[in-house]
């Protein structure tokens, strides 16, 4: 049986168009692709990393 590893919803609320280049790569590498997008990722320490580099753009849901 495959085990269930814990989930985190992201959502994409701030747009990203003034922000550096970097910041772009990390909302595209969570996969949004639309404002206000609600993701759901694996919680793993990447993705916790990710999130804290752009908390002005991502918030977690729940």
């Amino acid at each position: 049986m495959a085990e269930t590893k814990a989930k985190i919803k992201l959502q994409y609320f701030r747009s990203k168009i003034a922000t550096p280049e970097k910041h772009k790569l990390v909302v595209k590498g969570l996969g949004f692709t639309r404002l206000n997008q609600i993701v759901e990722r694996e919680d793993t320490p990447s993705i916790r990393g990710m999130v804290a580099k752009i908390p002005h753009l991502v918030r977690v849901v729940e």
